[in-house]
């Protein structure tokens, strides 16, 4: 799983739209939220704590079990 899919897993269990993310982000537009979902855009860490702190985890948990493996 992806990063991307993370973040789309985690905003689909809290029924949020992308919008609706973008919003209790304060910070990440939900044009954004979308090119990240789809694959077409990295996320910085800003935005991926931007992302995190609205969805209530840590950039950690975004992450795939891969990148947590590397050091």
């Amino acid at each position: 799983m992806s990063i991307a899919d993370n973040i789309k897993q985690r905003r689909e269990a809290k029924r949020w739209t992308q919008a609706e993310l973008s919003e209790k982000s304060g910070t990440v537009s939900q044009a954004m939220i979308s090119r990240i979902e789809k694959g077409e855009d990295n996320a910085k860490i800003d935005t991926l704590r931007g992302i995190a702190a609205a969805l209530g985890c840590s950039v950690v948990d975004l992450l795939t079990d891969e990148d947590k493996k590397r050091k």
